[in-house]
C-alpha cells in the first residue's frame, strides 16, 4: 500500500514561508535540487492545496523552456509536468497538467488513493497538511530543516488537539549547503 509523505522544507524556527508566503530563504542548490528530483520522480502523485498547485503551475509546465534552466530544474519541470497531481480546493473548478481536483479531504477516498498502485504520494502545504494531520492520514515524514531562522511566518505544524503519534527515526542525511533531511515514519 502507497503512503502518504509529508515533504516540506522548514526554517530552524519551524515556518515553511515567511509572513508574506516568502520561501526566498530555502537554500536549495544542485545537490538538493538533484535529491528532490531523485527522491520526486518514483512517487505516484502530489497531493496539494490550491495555492501551492498555483505556485507550481505558474512556473512548472515551461520551466525547461528557458535554456538558463537546463540540468536539476529542466529534470524537474518534466518530473512536474508528468506526475498525476491532486489539488484540494473548494474554489478551483478545473486544473491543467495531469491534475485532479479534490473537494475535500475524506478519509475514505484517501484510502483509495493509498490502496490504488504506484508509488507513494507526496503531500505538501501548510493548511493541507494540517487537514490530513488532523485526520492521522500521514504516514512518513521528509522534513527538509534550512539553515536559517525567519522569525515568523507559515508554522509547519498547526496547532492541533493532543494527541501524541509516535514515529519512528529511519534516517538523518546532511547535505553540503547546510540543510538536514529528517525522516520519520508511523512507529
Amino acid at each position: 500500500m502507497r503512503k502518504i509523505v509529508l515533504m516540506a522544507g522548514v526554517s530552524l524556527d519551524g515556518y515553511i514561508e515567511g509572513p508574506e508566503r516568502q520561501i526566498d530563504w530555502h537554500c536549495v542548490d544542485d545537490e538538493l535540487h538533484q535529491h528532490m528530483n531523485d527522491v520526486l520522480r518514483p512517487m505516484g502523485g502530489f497531493l496539494s492545496g490550491r495555492v501551492t498547485h498555483e505556485l507550481m503551475a505558474d512556473y512548472w509546465p515551461t520551466a525547461d523552456a528557458d535554456p538558463a534552466n537546463a540540468g536539476t530544474v529542466a529534470e524537474f519541470a518534466e518530473i512536474w509536468r508528468s506526475m498525476p497531481k491532486y489539488v484540494y480546493s473548494r474554489t478551483l473548478r478545473s486544473a491543467e497538467w495531469n491534475t485532479t481536483v479534490v473537494r475535500d479531504v475524506v478519509p475514505e477516498e484517501v484510502a483509495a488513493l493509498k490502496a490504488a498502485p504506484g508509488g507513494d504520494l507526496t503531500l505538501s502545504g501548510a493548511d493541507l497538511a494540517a487537514s490530513f494531520l488532523r485526520r492521522d492520514l500521514v504516514d512518513a515524514y521528509r522534513i527538509y530543516v534550512h539553515p536559517m531562522r525567519i522569525g515568523r511566518g507559515t508554522p509547519l505544524f498547526p496547532t492541533l488537539d493532543y494527541a501524541p503519534a509516535a514515529l519512528r527515526h529511519t534516517d538523518t542525511h546532511t547535505f553540503g549547503n547546510g540543510v538536514v533531511l529528517l525522516r520519520y515514519e508511523r512507529a
